[in-house]
């Protein structure tokens, strides 16, 4: 194999702070049968020379970072814990912490020596193609403080496989085990904490934020997921500001004056999301507060907790500071520890002889003066007053600086290495440094579990702890500015959760501020994206009808999900149709009803009207009792269908109502035209029309034609094309609930049907117009047909063009009129005869009314023929008068023949003779 040797350049031949060897770059130790490495960035910058050419030198660093410092104390105290208890039965622990100085450089080198060979005297790392049975100089790394430090670290630790434990670096590309297969971290992953960040903004009404970030790789990854965040929740970056990652870089100062000037010019973004290191913060904010910028700032975890930030002059006129900071625990015994620091030798670590120097040299100063002192020494400068200041300590100084998050996690992550160490030294004697390697200890901590706070914790698959977070928030107390607990953050379920309703109000304090490209469209509003680039840049319009929002800034409206809902326009929610039909409660139905009431009154009334004058000429001409019951059923249940055209419309009154009537209506004309028939029959003196008639006049088998072919009819509609319940939607706010016919073909044909038997009836009894006056039927049911056809004539165009609750009531209205058109032309006059002209309803005046018809229907009065059908009990006589002259009439010299007897001439009657046999032929209707 080959041997690596570890360069160590000197810096100065006299220098505390110098490299003379491989140990003077070693910042704390402390030796042990296990050695555990740490790289911290305990200064925030490492000074670059300006001379040329630049040479291969390690050089000092500047600005030392009190809370990186309490980091590397805290891992301190976690391996003295654990070295004085029972954990690992009897095996210490030692420790090597090195400075990074916040450079991937510099944090090289001292990943360089981890894998160098144990116990090696020049630091050699050997190369090998196998690494199973190395042992390098640690046996596990805690840190780095950097994702971007991490990275590179963790590629190198990664050849012999030594488990890496950090405490801060969260950059969500660290968990990709396929390119950093030994890192592991004691916190969340960037993924959940950007998620949170979007969630604290959706939650708070803010979608048009700024984002400023340093320009590392822990930035560029940050401001990635953070990207992907909002966008899945609809949040937009007005603008994007990157700073650079050191310091010392010539463009820093004009960066931030350039993103200073950028939140100033853009008014409408009011919130700042800000992925930096504390130093970059402390530049920023600086510059704010000159500018007089008032924002809300979203912190990350690096500095959300940082008190160097929150202690700046007049940090409170830059607004709402929030943030998410690690979730912490119980540290009191590390405050204890901190306490006795000072009684520490300080041999071994730089780092704690180096605060004890900056204490001597700032110590006269204020409190964030004495903080801006020690971070603006170096350490050169310190080489320099080395010895000429009195040592002092000031202890409440660290507790003040204590950022409980990073101390919680570091502690974290040295109990998880002790633990994966004991399950290694269970049965092997790990006071021999070759007692495992570090690839077995990674599998070991792969399946380590840590009790915390009385919670069982663990690496995930990832390698990463699913913790939770803090939600921070900047407040003023008492004049002084306190980094608060807000909330709490579940990484798990993604929600918040508040200890007290006094912590959730300023939760909800943070929505009074607008932080929004365009005002929030309302419920009943819709976003119309503008031609900005930004979804969140839109104009509200309302939602056109039958369409809904119900939350604010919605993408589109809902149409109600079916025809039975409505929507106005600009409407939160659908509201159901109201449904509309004829109903009892109606006034125009009860109207109607009242109308069918009163016919059927009417109908029961000439029912008995008739009954009890059964035997009087005028029912006996009216075709006797039997065919006027028919005819008065037949009007009755017209009455009775119009019922069926009111109320909420069902199957059964759908198929029933126009079946009913159209049965009823024809049984009625058929019944009409068979007496029409009789009429002309009786009173026609025409031959050929006389025997025309006689061949037609079949009472019984006409009505049972007429009435069974409409039956037929309408069983074929019910059938093939039934009617049924329809909605009609043709009004925008309500459904009409009305009966569809099935088949307007099938209503027709039925109409037209009972029209084509009224219209014949209407024939006939138009014939007999000019019968006796007082007995003519015929002229009263010509005007009662009359009335039908009108009736019929108006309702097509009127029916065809209403539609409503009403269109119902059109139909009831035409059968009324026509029902009562036909019933009181029929039944009404002969009711009047009956009732208030007695003295004609006798049979001398019936026959009186005849022989004076038949007297003057010709000029003559000779009586050709007399016929009398008994068996149908009605009258059919024809009369032909055959007296050529007055004077032959007057003389009573008429001839008269006798129905089935030939003609005697000469014979001749007198007058009185040939009237005697009329009356006789008559008497016997």
């Amino acid at each position: 194999f080959v041997i690596f040797l570890i360069p160590c350049f000197v810096i100065s031949t006299n220098i505390a702070f110098s490299c003379q060897n491989a140990n003077d770059f070693v910042g704390a130790s402390s030796p042990g049968d296990i050695i555990i490495g740490g790289l911290f960035a305990v200064h925030s910058e490492m000074l670059h020379p300006e001379e040329d050419p630049i040479k291969p030198v390690i050089q000092n660093c500047a600005g030392f970072e009190i809370q990186v410092f309490l980091q590397t104390l805290a891992m301190i105290h976690a391996i003295e814990t654990i070295n004085n208890s029972t954990l690992l039965s009897g095996v210490t622990l030692g420790y090597e912490i090195y400075d990074t100085c916040a450079e991937v450089t510099k944090a090289m080198v001292s990943a360089l020596r981890f894998l160098s060979k144990f116990n090696s005297s020049e630091d050699a790392v050997e190369f090998r193609c196998n690494y199973s049975d190395y042992i390098p100089r640690v046996k596990a790394v805690t840190g780095a403080s950097y994702s971007e430090v991490s990275m590179a670290v963790s590629r190198l630790l990664a050849l012999q496989l030594i488990p890496q434990v950090s405490p801060a670096s969260s950059a969500e590309i660290l968990s990709d085990k396929i390119r950093f297969p030994s890192f592991f971290r004691t916190i969340p992953s960037d993924f959940h904490q950007t998620r949170a960040m979007t969630r604290l903004i959706c939650e708070s009404g803010w979608n048009w934020i700024g984002v400023i970030a340093t320009d590392d790789d822990n930035g560029r990854f940050a401001l990635e997921s953070f990207g992907v965040q909002a966008m899945a929740n609809n949040v937009c970056i007005a603008f994007k500001e990157m700073l650079p990652a050191y310091l010392t870089d010539s463009t820093f100062h004009t960066k931030v004056d350039r993103a200073i000037e950028k939140i100033v010019k853009e008014t409408r973004v009011n919130v700042i999301v800000v992925f930096m290191r504390q130093f970059h913060v402390l530049k920023l904010f600086k510059k704010a507060i000159e500018r007089n910028v008032k924002k809300v700032w979203i912190a990350s975890d690096n500095w959300s907790a940082a008190v160097k930030i929150s202690t700046i002059p007049n940090i409170r006129q830059l607004g709402i500071v929030v943030g998410f900071g690690f979730k912490s625990g119980d540290i009191s015994s590390f405050q204890e520890f901190l306490r006795n620091l000072h009684e520490k030798p300080t041999e071994n670590n730089k780092f704690l002889h180096e605060y004890i120097m900056l204490l001597s040299v700032c110590a006269h100063l204020e409190y964030h003066d004495f903080q801006t002192c020690i971070a603006n020494q170096s350490q050169d400068d310190l080489l320099q007053n080395d010895g000429s200041k009195p040592h002092i300590w000031r202890d409440d100084f660290l507790n003040a600086n204590i950022e409980p998050g990073f101390i919680h996690s570091t502690i974290l992550a040295v109990y998880a290495i002790a633990h994966a160490i004991k399950g290694q030294c269970k049965d092997r004697d790990c006071k021999d440094p070759s007692a495992f390697t570090p690839w077995e200890l990674l599998e070991e901590l792969k399946k380590v579990i840590v009790i915390d706070d009385d919670k069982e914790v663990k690496f995930d698959s990832n390698g990463d702890m699913s913790t939770s977070y803090d939600v921070l928030l900047w407040k003023e107390i008492d004049g002084r500015m306190e980094i608060t607990t807000m909330a709490e953050y579940d990484a798990e379920k993604g929600g918040f959760i508040f200890e007290d309703e006094e912590k959730k109000k300023d939760f909800l304090a943070l929505k009074k501020v607008q932080s929004t490209c365009s005002q929030h469209c309302r419920p009943g509003q819709v976003k119309k994206v503008t031609e900005s680039p930004h979804t969140c840049c839109y104009e509200c319009i309302y939602c056109p009808e039958n369409h809904y929002s119900n939350q604010t800034d919605m993408d589109h409206c809902y149409r109600c999900n079916n025809k039975t809902y409505w929507a106005p326009l600009n409407s939160t929610t659908c509201y159901r149709k109201t449904v509309y039909f004829l109903a009892w409660t109606d006034w125009f139905a009860i109207f109607l009803l009242l109308l069918s009431a009163f016919g059927v009154v009417l109908v029961l009334s000439i029912c008995v009207i008739f009954t009890k004058n059964l035997d009087t000429p005028v029912v006996k001409a009216s075709g006797g009792l039997t065919v006027c019951y028919i005819i008065l059923f037949s009007h009755f249940l017209i009455f009775l269908s119009t019922v069926f055209f009111i109320d909420v419309p069902t199957e059964f009154k759908c198929k029933t109502r126009q079946a009913l009537f159209g049965i009823s209506f024809t049984l009625c004309v058929s019944c009409i035209l068979i007496k029409s028939l009789k009429i002309l029959l009786a009173f026609s003196f025409d031959p050929k029309l006389q025997n025309f008639l006689k061949c037609m006049y079949k009472p019984i088998p006409t009505v049972v034609t007429c009435t069974g072919i409409q039956v037929i009819i309408c069983t074929f509609w019910l059938i093939f094309r039934t009617p049924f319940v329809s909605q009609n939607f043709s009004i925008p706010r309500a459904i009409i609930l009305e009966c569809n016919e099935g088949s307007i073909v099938a209503f027709g044909i039925m109409l037209g049907y009972i029209a084509a038997l009224a219209f014949i009836c209407f024939i006939f009894a138009f014939k007999g117009r000019k019968l006796p006056e007082n007995y003519n039927e015929a002229k009263f049911i010509t005007f009662g047909m009359l009335i039908y056809f009108i009736a019929w004539i108006v309702f097509i165009p009127v029916y065809a063009t209403t539609f409503g609750k009403y269109l119902p009531a059109v139909e009831i209205i035409v059968v009324l009129i026509s029902n009562y058109g036909i019933l009181c032309c029929t039944f009404l006059p002969k009711c009047y005869i009956i009732i208030y002209k007695q003295e004609t309803n006798t049979k001398s005046a019936f026959l009186k009314m005849v022989y004076t018809y038949s007297s003057k229907s010709a000029s003559s009065v000779a009586v050709s023929q007399v016929s009398f059908d008994s068996k149908s009990s009605s009258l059919r006589a024809t009369i032909t008068d055959s007296c050529k002259t007055e004077n032959d009439s007057v003389n009573g010299n008429c001839h008269f023949q006798v129905p089935g007897q030939p003609l005697t001439k000469g014979k001749v009657l007198p007058k009185n003779a040939a009237r005697t046999m009329v009356r006789k032929r008559v008497s016997s209707i």
